[in-house]
């Protein structure tokens, strides 16, 4: 189904919101169960959006940025998935798949920002030895100009500009090549909360995961609604949990400087 206009502008002035968001990492909108929702409803497909926002979701679970390293876009990647899925008719596994070279462009270009913006340090480094504070200001609004235009025109360009070039690429594609993509974005989700896991996961948490695993293996997957209740049963059980040990803990403290209390003159 194609784009129109007003989509494609539509989905570029979110890419701005999702972008800056992404930069500055504050309410979190860029992550894609929210990116690829909201793409969803732009392009009239919220089931879809919902579908492919858990799927990509679960693949950059354990993608952050560390440090100097920035990982594919989790923003751009989102959107494309929709875009991608929406225009081609192809699974949103797949779609995922296919919207991996977009992310990784915005992630050499916010790698190239990152050098490029050193440019403006000693600019800012006396704009606040002097405590000019509007033109200080005025800099970093500048480069967040910059990274918010370059998000809009990618996913513009991206998704509507370049629409009719990437179905007719994805439908020239042979069966093979696609059902390949397919089983590589249908693997990603599995390998992002590996990934995930082995930052997070704790011995004592083991016994939580199996048991998610059982319930997961027996309930209806249309309905994970139990699945979800379960686990918040059991965190609030190590919520109160936690509660009641810190709080015996304070008491013994307590205790302990009680019985051990007195002045330094005391004694013999």
């Amino acid at each position: 189904m194609p784009i129109t206009l007003a989509q494609g502008l539509l989905l570029g002035i979110f890419a701005i919101i999702a972008g800056l968001d992404s930069w500055l990492e504050v309410f979190y909108i860029f992550r894609p169960i929210i990116s690829c929702t909201i793409a969803g409803i732009i392009l009239g497909d919220v089931r879809m959006g919902i579908i492919a926002g858990g799927l990509t979701e679960l693949a950059f679970a354990g993608l952050t940025p560390a440090g100097g390293t920035q990982p594919p876009n989790p923003a751009v990647c989102g959107i494309m998935t929709v875009v991608i899925a929406h225009t081609t008719n192809v699974a949103p596994t797949t779609a995922m798949s296919l919207s991996l070279p977009f992310a990784m462009l915005m992630q050499y270009i916010l790698l190239m920002y990152y050098s490029a913006f050193s440019f403006f340090m000693p600019m800012l480094d006396k704009a606040a030895a002097e405590t000019n504070l509007k033109r200080y200001r005025n800099l970093n609004f500048l480069m967040m100009a910059i990274v918010c235009i370059t998000f809009f025109v990618v996913i513009f360009l991206s998704a509507y500009a370049a629409q009719a070039p990437m179905r007719t690429l994805v439908q020239s594609m042979p069966k093979w090549l696609i059902h390949g993509f397919e089983l590589a974005g249908a693997a990603l989700p599995a390998v992002g909360f590996a990934m995930l896991l082995k930052v997070l996961l704790r011995m004592e948490y083991v016994p939580f995961l199996l048991l998610g695993f059982v319930v997961a293996s027996f309930i209806n997957y249309s309905n994970v609604l139990p699945a979800a209740v379960i686990g918040v049963v059991f965190a609030m059980i190590e919520f109160f949990r936690d509660k009641k040990n810190k709080k015996l803990q304070e008491q013994i403290n307590e205790l302990k400087n009680s019985a051990g209390g007195g002045d330094d003159e005391d004694g013999i």
